[in-house]
């Protein structure tokens, strides 16, 4: 590691990538910040959280299903994806699939013959948004699970839904699998090795095979890793690069890691493997009647928002759609305000546009300048190079520290405890892993 004084002579430009760096695709999902999670199945009408598999599909039935009013409201917050659980635990699917009688196509819905996949998918796209699906490798309906035949179906489940429904962004493995569950009338425990039965290098193949722009999830990536905790924020040191760990120091696999080594990720790591913050709007992850006055606020949010995307990171918010098949009245008006929030704040750069080069940038202002939050990028393609900084301030003649943090990587948010007024800013990297490639320093002032 180069330990930097403050002198921009250190700091020549930077050529040559350093350790790992991003891939296209994840570049593009780098840009996203901040989009939606819808957790809708059987359970939404069950009142369950987990679905035990051996749920009668005609419950499902969302008489006023509108696809184009889930996605707007995910839109108003400034969302620019959303993620269908399109089966969970349960093993219910809500596609029309071939493979189980589990489906929409057995519920009262439309009918049998309705495919809510099929509908988010086009309005998501009618409202420029990306679509990405959440497959559950669990599988508590199906008589297979625990066998070798049920990779098999799984797979096959996951070729539908890469096929059949135009561009997907993301594919999302969820890490909770076996246990208790129907199993076709089994009612048994079925208890799998969570490193081999899934064969994941396959699956993965299958979906860089039929989606190779798409981003792959799950605790071990291999595009996104899992923060490690479902309350949506990444530590304050956050390095985009990650060599996940089992549990017991071998090899990890989805549901098999460290989750704490998650929040960090690995400093060097041999990986670019960005952290997705997944956390609900709500306690739970589906709707519940008894939670409608429990949602977040528009500054809770904001505040998941500075610790997930400000930290390097992507803030998923899971909004469940209520029984009628829309996002409740309380979800949408907090997302509402929670966006309005975001566009103010971020609204104007405060700070000019100068070149980014040196270890130490210092950036005029017109005029005395009032702020309180700070917004930096590294150039990612040449990977994620800095160790630790500082922020000054000039003030009465003379630099003032004001803030002082580690990693930046794709983009980091600075929020100060008071306000800061001043002529002029100063960035000095004090310790860096090669030559600082600094993209951006912006400044804001926070809506109030």
């Amino acid at each position: 590691m180069l330990a930097l004084p403050a002198c921009a002579a250190l700091g020549a430009p930077a050529q040559r990538p350093y350790g790992a760096v991003p891939s296209a695709r994840q570049l593009q999902w780098h840009k996203l910040e901040f989009y939606g999670f819808l957790h809708f199945t059987v359970n939404t009408f069950t009142d369950k959280e987990w679905g035990y598999g051996d749920e009668d599909p005609s419950i499902f039935n969302p008489s006023e299903f509108d696809a184009g009013a889930i996605v707007a409201a995910l839109k108003a917050a400034g969302m620019r994806q959303v993620i269908l659980t399109c089966k969970h635990h349960d093993g219910f699917c809500l596609w029309p699939t071939k493979t189980t009688e589990h489906s929409v196509a057995k519920s009262a819905w439309r009918g049998g013959q309705g495919d809510v996949v099929k509908e988010l998918r086009e309005a998501a796209r009618a409202q420029g948004l990306k679509f990405g699906v959440y497959l559950s490798p669990w599988d508590r309906n199906s008589a297979l699970y625990g066998k070798p035949e049920y990779v098999d179906l799984y797979r096959a489940q996951l070729r539908e839904l890469l096929t059949q429904y135009g561009p997907i962004s993301e594919v999302w493995h969820d890490g909770a699998n076996g246990g208790d569950g129907y199993y076709g009338g089994a009612r048994e425990k079925r208890v799998i090795d969570k490193r081999t039965y899934y064969g994941w290098p396959r699956t993965w193949d299958l979906v860089r095979a039929l989606q190779p722009d798409a981003v792959i999830f799950s605790d071990v990536g291999p595009d996104l890793r899992w923060v490690g905790n479902e309350k949506g924020y990444a530590a304050e040191t956050c390095w985009e690069t990650y060599d996940p760990i089992g549990p017991d120091g071998g090899a990890p696999a989805p549901g098999f890691t460290q989750d704490k080594l998650g929040q960090t990720g690995t400093r060097g790591g041999s990986r670019w493997m960005p952290p997705e913050c997944d956390v609900s709007i709500r306690p739970g992850w589906f709707w519940h009647a008894a939670e409608n006055d429990k949602v977040k606020s528009p500054r809770e949010l904001l505040d998941l928002y500075y610790r997930s995307f400000g930290r390097g990171g992507a803030l998923l918010l899971n909004v469940p759609p209520d029984r009628r098949g829309l996002l409740h009245e309380r979800d949408v008006e907090s997302l509402a305000s929670f966006g309005k929030l975001i566009r103010e704040t971020f609204r104007e750069n405060l700070a000019p546009e100068i070149p980014m080069k040196g270890s130490e940038i210092v950036v005029p202002l017109s005029g005395e300048t009032t702020f309180n939050v700070v917004r930096l990028r590294e150039e990612i393609e040449l990977g994620q190079r800095v160790d630790a900084f500082e922020l000054d301030a000039w003030k009465g003649g003379a630099w003032e520290t004001f803030a002082h943090a580690t990693s930046i990587g794709a983009c980091r948010l600075i929020r100060t405890p008071a306000d800061v007024t001043t002529t002029k800013v100063r960035l000095r990297v004090v310790a860096a892993a090669a030559s600082p490639a600094l993209s951006e320093l912006a400044l804001f002032r926070e809506a109030m």
